[in-house]
């Protein structure tokens, strides 16, 4: 039975408690890639309704949601909330809307839109609501998680609240927890257990071969992930050694450090002292994405960022496939920022084929299950790899069963690799070590590494538009439809440099148009980047003073 003919919903129950977390007057929010984002103090009434939706989403599905309360890169006094759908995914798109619906839904409309939501969905009011939910490290999100568990409970759903986890955590357990184990323990102890079994294995086979210690520096970003791996240490082999940098002891979350800082900044985060050729790398604040650098001897910085993290992969789970003797269909998702020399690289060099699709992650995850091996990683590094269901059973089969020595001990290191990928989302504890075991079997530095093409100098800029939606584009955000005369324009500046591209497309947030271009000198993507912004600026609505050159 539909939960409208159901006993009655308790309405008393859900206006006592809706009148606790009151809705800010006039404030309209929007459920993005993200989840919802704001300043902390404004959320309360969302986390509720969040807590609401999430019993009801359990309900429709049949299975156990997530609730993460994090905003990620953002400033401490930020916080946000993301949705986790029954196999670690991000929330459907159809949900989302609702999501949306209820964040800005008055305070007594709440009741209408609830038994609307379960009417659309058909959400079976009976059926037990079972929920997981994690928060970060920032100051707001204990209180946030509590308005969280206020919003399941009087649906009457169930919760288990796992407390401080990183993004990527919470994932996994959503996942183990709705594969009854198949994926793993839904417990932080069966995370690191799996993951450094995996790694374990993976570093066993390059210590033959002779690799000395592995050493690592890791900037925290002074969040969740200093945390996370202080308790996994315990679980690595002794032959690695990670010194953990911004561990929230001292300083704010992602304040002057973290991934998102290294990237934009392109300079070592504060508090992380680089020797020449150090590996170093960053996390962001809730710990999905990763970005490795080191400094050379020269002191010149050196960024290597997730185009680069997917083309190692790429390089190595090709030859490991090569070895096997099988020919799996493995691709590369991509979105317009990805620098075009890795593309280039990638399809030239690699031999792999590379997909470009819409900006947010959920669009690459998409992309990348239509093959056997889907790697997806945005340029800021949040990405991992996907396994079809047949690709993982031939790989485990052949793993067991290969009579070849040789391809039988290819298919065993791509089955630790398997289980060393989080597939459910980036991950940045994952990932780090994806990329430690790689480099350490294939016996490269991260010079070496760095050096297997170079990016084509790029800038990014925003202007600032009186209405973002005047502007609207396709193939994969590359080109632009409107305004009238826009593209034209592009396409005109761009043939008047070597090597060069650019796109331009509006903030899915805010009232901003980025701009992206990319051209054979630093000097000429710059020059091409204020030439679109300016184009952008008088074709396209722009506010306060033109943009000024670079």
């Amino acid at each position: 039975m539909l939960c409208w003919e159901r006993r009655e919903m308790d309405f008393e129950e859900l206006k006592r408690y809706s009148a606790l977390h009151p809705k800010p007057a006039g404030l309209t929010l929007q459920y993005g890639t993200a989840g919802f984002r704001s300043k902390a103090q404004q959320l309360e009434h969302v986390m509720f309704r969040m807590g609401l939706l999430a019993a009801l989403r359990s309900r429709a599905m049949g299975a156990t949601i997530g609730v993460m309360v994090t905003a990620s890169h953002n400033p401490e006094e930020d916080n946000g909330v993301k949705l986790i759908d029954p196999l670690g995914e991000m929330l459907h798109p159809s949900w989302e809307e609702y999501a949306t619906q209820l964040a800005n839904a008055e305070d007594q409309e709440l009741q209408e839109i609830v038994t609307e939501i379960c009417q659309k969905a058909a959400v079976n009011q009976r059926k037990d609501a079972s929920v997981f939910i994690g928060r970060d490290t920032r100051p707001s999100s204990k209180e946030l998680s509590q308005a969280v568990i206020d919003g399941i409970s009087v649906l009457g759903g169930q919760y288990h609240d796992y407390g401080l986890v990183t993004t990527p955590q919470l994932h996994y357990m959503v996942c183990c927890q709705n594969t009854q184990g198949q994926y793993g323990k839904p417990t932080l102890e069966g995370y690191y257990q799996k993951l450094s079994k995996a790694f374990t294995e993976l570093i066993k086979k390059s210590l033959s071969s002779g690799e000395a210690q592995r050493q690592l520096k890791i900037d925290c970003a002074n969040g969740i992930g200093a945390l996370k791996l202080a308790e996994m240490e315990t679980y690595f082999p002794k032959e690695v050694q990670v010194q953990v940098y911004n561990d929230g002891t001292k300083e704010k979350l992602n304040y002057l450090c973290g991934a998102d800082f290294v990237k934009v900044h392109q300079k070592p985060p504060k508090g992380l002292d680089m020797k020449p050729n150090e590996s170093c790398c960053s996390f962001d604040g809730d710990a999905d994405r990763i970005v490795y650098y080191y400094k050379d001897t020269a002191g010149h910085f050196h960024l290597i960022d997730g185009d680069k993290i997917a083309t190692l992969i790429s390089i190595f789970l090709k030859e490991l496939l090569a070895k096997m003797g099988q020919t799996l269909k493995m691709a590369v998702v991509q979105t317009a920022y990805a620098n075009g020399s890795s593309t280039r690289y990638l399809e030239e060099t690699v031999k792999v084929p590379v997909h470009c699709v819409k900006t947010g992650v959920k669009h690459l995850h998409h992309k990348a299950q239509e093959f056997d091996v889907g790697i997806y990683f945005e340029a800021n590094g949040h990405g991992t790899v996907l396994f079809s269901k047949a690709a993982e059973n031939t790989i485990r089969q052949l793993a067991k069963e290969e009579k070849d020595v040789a391809k039988r001990e290819a298919a065993k290191v791509l089955e630790n690799m398997i289980d060393l990928i989080n597939q459910t989302v980036g991950d940045a504890i994952s990932d780090m070590l994806v990329i430690e075991a790689i480099l350490a079997l294939k016996g490269l530095t991260l010079q070496q590494w760095d050096a297997l093409y170079n990016d084509f100098p790029s800038r990014l800029l925003k202007v600032q538009v009186a209405d973002r939606q005047v502007i609207d584009t396709t193939d994969a955000e590359r080109r632009a439809v409107t305004p009238p005369g826009l593209q034209e324009k592009i396409d005109a500046l761009v043939k008047k440099y070597k090597l060069s591209r650019a796109f331009v497309r509006p903030s899915g947030t805010e009232d901003i148009v980025r701009v992206y271009a990319e051209a054979d000198t630093q000097e000429n993507a710059d020059a091409l980047a204020h030439e679109v912004s300016l184009a952008v600026y008088h074709l396209a609505g722009g506010k306060g003073a033109p943009p000024q050159p670079i």
